[in-house]
C-alpha cells in the first residue's frame, strides 16, 4: 500500500521486479547504509517507499495522548455529547500541516537561489502543553523531507513548526509550536476499549486548506486489522484501526475520534483501488502515544539492532538458490542476507552473505517483515536470540546479542 494524491506526499505504486543476477553481491552495495540505520533493510528495486503487492493506495495519519492543561488551555473531556459539540470543542485543537522544501531557481548563467515551496499537506493535532511549548501529532509522511513546516492554527494563523522526531515505519511525527498557541489540548481515549460498530468522526483538511477542518461520520468497521506498509526505513506490517469514515488526500496526520470527544486513532490509510469504498485505518491511540512519548524524550525510536541487508527469497531464482546456494529443495520460506555490517552483533556472530535465516527463537521467518516485527516488538536492546539459518546448504543455529546502531558505529 502507499499514500496517494497531489497535495501530500507520496508513496509510489510497486514496480515491475527486475530480474536476480546470479552475482548476488551486484545488488548489495546500495543498502549497507540502511542497514547501519535500520538494523535491517530490505532490498527492493524501488527507493522511494512505494505500495505492497496489492497495488491499493494509501492514505496515512496519526494520533494522540493525555495532555497537561495550564490556566489558558482547556483540556477537552465532552462526555456523551453531540456531534456538533464534540466537533466545537475539538477543532481548536486540530492543525494543518504544511511541508516546505527548498526549490532552486535561476539557470546556469544566473546565481541560484532557494525557494521554499509546498510539497504537501496533511493535518495534526495538538495532544500536550507543556512549559513554554505544545506539541502535535501528525504522521511522519506528511512531513518527510521537509525544510521547514508550517502549522495552520484554528484562527487561520500560521506559525512555523519544530520537528521533535520521526519514526518512518510506524508513521509517527511529533512537533513543537510555541504554547502561547495552544488554546485547546486533545484528550486521549483509550483505544483497546473500542467495539466493533462503535461510532467515531474524523476531523482534517481534505484535500488542503480549502476544507480545512472537514467532519466525517463513521463507525469502527474492525479492530484488529494489519496492513503491509513500505516505508523509507523498509516493510512494515502496521496494526490499525478500520473506519468507513471518509478519509481523502490530506487528512493524513488528523483523529479520529470516539463520541465522548477522544482521540482514539491517527487517520492513517485509505484502500483506493477502483469498487472499493469506506475503508480507512487509523493507527490506534494506545499504538501511537509510547511511539510520541519516546520521540519527546529522545528524538528517535531507538530499537535492537542487527545488522544485515536482506533479501527476499521471491526475489532470487529458484535455481540461483538452489544449485549456487545449495538450499534445500524443502526450504521454501526465510530470508536472505545480502550484507552485513561491520561491527554489528551479526557481524560479530559470523553471519554471512547467502546466509538463508528461516527463524529467530523457534518462531518462524518467512519474509523481511517477519524478521522485522520479530526483532521490534518480540526483543529487547541487549537479548541475546537464536537465530536458525542455512549455509551452504546446512542449517546451523547462530546466537546473536542485540545492541543498538550507536552502539556498533562508536
Amino acid at each position: 500500500m502507499g499514500y496517494y494524491d497531489e497535495t501530500e506526499i507520496t508513496r509510489e505504486h510497486k514496480k515491475p521486479r527486475r530480474s536476480f543476477k546470479p552475482v548476488l553481491s551486484s545488488i548489495i552495495s546500495g543498502v549497507v547504509g540502511g542497514a547501519l540505520v535500520l538494523g535491517v533493510t530490505t532490498f527492493t528495486n524501488d527507493q522511494q517507499p512505494s505500495v505492497t503487492e496489492t497495488n491499493q493506495a494509501v492514505e496515512t495519519a496519526a494520533q494522540n495522548e493525555s495532555s497537561t492543561s495550564t490556566a489558558n488551555t482547556q483540556a477537552l473531556s465532552t462526555g456523551s455529547n453531540s456531534i456538533a459539540d464534540i466537533v466545537d470543542s475539538l477543532s481548536p485543537a486540530i492543525v494543518g500541516i504544511t511541508n516546505l522544501q527548498t526549490q532552486k531557481t535561476g539557470d546556469i548563467f544566473q546565481n541560484s537561489t532557494g525557494e521554499s515551496v509546498e510539497s504537501g499537506t496533511g493535518s495534526g493535532v495538538i495532544f500536550k502543553k507543556e512549559g513554554d511549548a505544545g506539541y502535535i501529532i501528525t504522521n511522519n509522511h506528511v512531513i518527510e523531507g521537509a525544510q521547514s513546516i508550517e502549522v495552520t492554527l484554528y484562527s487561520g494563523d500560521k506559525v512555523e513548526a519544530e520537528l521533535v522526531g520521526t519514526d518512518a515505519l510506524t508513521d509517527i511525527a511529533v512537533l513543537k509550536i510555541n504554547a502561547e498557541h495552544v488554546e485547546v489540548v486533545a484528550e486521549m481515549g483509550d483505544s483497546s476499549e473500542l467495539r466493533t460498530g462503535e461510532d467515531v468522526i474524523a476531523i482534517g483538511n481534505p484535500l488542503g486548506e480549502e476544507f480545512t477542518r472537514t467532519v466525517t461520520q463513521g463507525i469502527i468497521s474492525g479492530v484488529d486489522r494489519t496492513i503491509d506498509v513500505t516505508t523509507s526505513e523498509g516493510n512494515w506490517a502496521l496494526d490499525v484501526l478500520q473506519t468507513d469514515a471518509a478519509i481523502n488526500p490530506g487528512n493524513s496526520g488528523g483523529p479520529l475520534i470516539n463520541m465522548s470527544g477522544q482521540v482514539i486513532g491517527i487517520n492513517s490509510l485509505k484502500i483506493t483501488e477502483s469498487g472499493v469504498e469506506g475503508l480507512g485505518f487509523a493507527i490506534p491511540s494506545n499504538d501511537v502515544l509510547p511511539i510520541a512519548e519516546e520521540l519527546m524524550n529522545n528524538g528517535k525510536i531507538q530499537r535492537p539492532f542487527l545488522g544485515v541487508g536482506l533479501v527476499e527469497m521471491s526475489e532470487i531464482p529458484q535455481y540461483y538458490l538452489q544449485e549456487q546456494m545449495n538450499l534445500p529443495d524443502d526450504v521454501k520460506e526465510g530470508v536472505v542476507v545480502g550484507t552485513v555490517s561491520p561491527n554489528s552483533p551479526a557481524d560479530e556472530a559470523g553471519l554471512q552473505q547467502q546466509d538463508v535465516i528461516v527463524s529467530m527463537n523457534d518462531q518462524a521467518i518467512t519474509n523481511a517483515s517477519d524478521l522485522r516485527k520479530f526483532l521490534y516488538t518480540e526483543t529487547e536492546i541487549g537479548d541475546e536470540v537464536d537465530v536458525t539459518l542455512y549455509r551452504a546448504g546446512k542449517k546451523v543455529t547462530v546466537k546473536i546479542k542485540l545492541t543498538t546502531s550507536e552502539a556498533t558505529n562508536a
